[in-house]
């Protein structure tokens, strides 16, 4: 079997060896629940707390600011449900790139009258412009939510200077980091945030975890009832063998990350420079430099993404931009929100590199990608 080149790491993660390795005592062992008192139940309580504490380091947290999630959709849902329930709803703001993990819960309160919206406009880079913010918002704003870092074009938003703004009008700012947490260096205090999440699976964690940060004094009001877990804010008997994972993910994302950034950014633009050799008209999209180190979301005019990667499926991995369905272009809400033409659209590949990918991996995906959409032309 020919082998497989992987550029879609913004999609997910192969789990680290090293993380699986922290996680097999407690597949097979260790199997006490976390409430017990017996040794059994001390032992389990000790590898969640120690994983708490990995999470926060990871993030300049403190251990008592993190509550162990599902994955980034719970997180973000905790985020915005449980604000707007403390606070008995107002308005909310956030932008037209979003995930739908996101997007879809403020729309959702939306329709229910349970909140006023404001989706933010971007510019052609995919950025929030600060000034949009303030102009926003209004005296019964409670929540902005706006993303770290975009995981279709790669752009960093300037969530700082957005932190600055709603904390000098009292505002609670969440963003979601799904995408930055293991690619950038993600601290809480230098971003000023008050709310956080996190995707395991995003940084080479399992699938099925993830965390919130919850700054000290944050209302919150959980989503689920039950046995008071995670300081009643989120019910359910402790996913060890997950929570351990993201542990050990987060401890090696907060060790390894600064070396990492350069790497992955020369594997990015060695794959940029090998396509643009091969198609000269090649552009990208995203901001320049704000952007992630990973992320190559290139624009092929006149081709159709979706179509050369249909004939690679079993050879590599990498996303499109837009889907045709009834003879109709669907761009991707981002790159609408950008306003790229449908035809630009049709034509975006997102490449993403990672952790395990090499050099030769990224030759081999520009020889790949050259021969399919060379081939479109001769089909």
């Amino acid at each position: 079997m020919e082998p497989f080149i992987y550029l879609d790491y913004n999609a997910t993660t192969p789990v680290d060896p090293r993380v699986a390795d922290a996680m097999k005592p407690y597949l097979t062992g260790f199997f006490g629940n976390p409430s017990s008192t017996h040794r059994f139940g001390r032992e389990a309580r000790l590898a969640v707390e120690n994983a708490r504490s990995q999470v926060a380091a990871c993030l300049g947290a403190s251990e008592d600011e993190i509550v162990f999630t599902s994955g980034g959709t719970e997180s973000n849902n905790m985020a915005i449900r449980g604000v707007v329930a403390a606070l008995g709803g107002g308005h909310i703001i956030t932008s037209a790139v979003e995930h739908p993990a996101v997007l879809e819960v403020v729309k959702a309160l939306d329709r229910l009258q349970t909140i006023r919206l404001t989706v933010l406009p971007v510019d052609t880079t995919g950025m929030v412009h600060p000034d949009a913010v303030a102009q926003a918002l209004s005296p019964d704003t409670i929540l902005v939510s706006v993303m770290l870092a975009n995981n279709e074009v790669g752009t960093l938003q300037p969530i700082r200077e957005i932190a600055a703004l709603c904390h000098n009008a009292e505002v609670l700012l969440h963003t979601d980091a799904a995408q930055a947490m293991g690619k950038i260096e993600v601290d809480v205090e230098e971003l000023g945030v008050d709310l956080l999440s996190v995707a395991g699976h995003k940084l080479y964690a399992p699938k099925g975890i993830g965390a919130l940060y919850l700054r000290r004094g944050t209302p919150m009001v959980p989503l689920l009832h039950g046995a008071g877990h995670e300081r009643g804010l989120r019910p359910g008997t402790e996913n060890i063998l997950e929570q351990v994972g993201l542990g050990a993910a987060s401890e090696l994302v907060r060790v390894e990350t600064a070396s990492e950034l350069p790497r992955m950014a020369q594997l990015r633009d060695r794959l940029a420079v090998g396509l643009s050799n091969e198609f000269p008209k090649l552009f990208q999209h995203g901001h320049p430099t704000l952007r992630l180190p990973n992320t190559l979301s290139a624009v092929f005019p006149g081709f159709d993404a979706g179509a050369a990667l249909e004939t690679l499926t079993d050879r590599l991995g990498a996303s499109v931009g837009a889907a045709c369905h009834s003879d109709r272009i669907h761009s991707s809400h981002v790159l609408e929100a950008m306003n790229v033409s449908p035809g630009d659209a049709r034509g975006t590949l997102r490449l993403s590199v990672g952790r395990f990918t090499t050099t030769e991996e990224v030759d081999a995906g520009v020889a790949l990608l050259t021969s399919a959409f060379k081939g479109l032309i001769l089909s």
